[in-house]
């Protein structure tokens, strides 16, 4: 196990390397600069000269490029060029905000997404296995930037029962020591910020969770139906096993192992950041803070977020490849 997970981490190296030149390359390439995304109406060509000479932008791209490895390297990000704070301070302030969205979205596919597709195998062919696969293919096919705005419309306009934007509500004021809102509330004891911060999650976590829902809730199906015809499966019930026992030691459990790389990749995908979803909701999570900053051309914080995120993806992953042995004893990782 050790020697696969140090192996693992070997490979985050050439990984991220590879990364760190496509997405160095591909943001210089676009139309525009960050000079002239600051500056707006007043910018001149003196003033584009001198925001490009500040930052170092007038030197040849590889100069600018073994620079950008040498600060990443002693694990500094740069600075953000709209508001000077360096880029792991805003990932600081903004990540936090992106984990607890993802965690409200990954419970609801998951609490969901699981016991749908099971219940769905068992009662295979029935009406209730022909909805549960109109729901997952509803789940796919809507984009979520619409599904957010039928929720918005829906339970926010017409029914007035949930918030439409942001975190919480700018009337509560609380400390935020750690940036978590939900764990800012608990420490603060305030039981109606708490509330308040739960229902600004709602909505966007639906509509992000739509899609790992219908992902989840399929290939559930698909891990059930296969494995509850195994030899095994016939074995422990023809020992007299009862079928509450076999569907859940036998079928659910090795049909886990498919459905546990789902997850952790939707799940590692999730804490990338949801553009989409962040944006109609103005939830200010990492999604929104790239979105805004490749609109201003803001290279540091494009370069700083998007490594960030490959880390989490690759070491989501990981854990999802680790969690193999634990779901099911007969895989040894590390073991060929």
């Amino acid at each position: 196990m050790l020697r696969f997970v140090v192996r693992r981490l070997l490979l985050l190296v050439p990984i991220l390397l590879g990364l760190s030149i496509l997405v160095f390359v591909w943001i210089r390439a676009l139309p525009g600069s960050p000079a002239q995304a600051l500056l707006g109406e007043r910018a001149t060509p003196q003033t584009i000269h001198q925001i490009n000479h500040q930052y170092g932008l007038d030197k040849p791209i590889y100069v600018q490029y073994w620079r950008y490895l040498k600060e990443t390297s002693q694990l500094k990000l740069g600075t953000s060029i709209t508001t000077r704070q360096p880029v792991l301070t805003e990932i600081g302030q903004r990540f936090p905000a992106t984990v607890e969205l993802s965690i409200a979205a990954a419970l609801f596919s998951i609490l969901i997404g699981i016991p749908l597709g099971f219940f769905a195998a068992k009662r295979h062919r029935t009406v209730f296995d022909h909805v549960s696969l109109g729901i997952s293919l509803f789940g796919i096919s809507i984009p979520i930037f619409f599904l957010a705005l039928i929720l918005k419309y829906v339970f926010a306009v017409r029914l007035g029962w949930l918030p439409t934007v942001g975190q919480i509500s700018v009337l509560i004021n609380i400390p935020h020591p750690t940036n978590f809102y939900i764990l800012d509330a608990l420490l603060a004891g305030n039981m109606g910020a708490l509330w308040d911060v739960v229902q600004h999650l709602i909505l966007p976590a639906v509509a992000l969770g739509s899609i790992p829902l219908a992902v989840i809730t399929r290939i559930t199906r698909a891990a059930v139906l296969d494995v509850q015809n195994e030899d095994y499966i016939r074995t422990a019930r023809a020992k007299g096993l009862a079928p509450r026992i076999v569907d859940l030691r036998h079928v659910l459990r090795n049909a886990l192992l498919p459905v546990s790389t789902i997850v952790g990749l939707q799940v590692g995908l999730l804490l990338s950041g949801a553009i989409l979803t962040e944006t109609v909701f103005a939830y200010p999570g990492i999604g929104s803070w790239l979105r805004q900053a490749i609109s201003d051309r803001n290279y540091p914080v494009i370069q700083g977020g998007i490594l960030f995120v490959a880390i989490i993806v690759v070491f989501v992953n990981l854990l999802v490849d680790i969690s193999y042995g634990l779901i099911n004893p007969r895989i040894r990782l590390g073991g060929k």
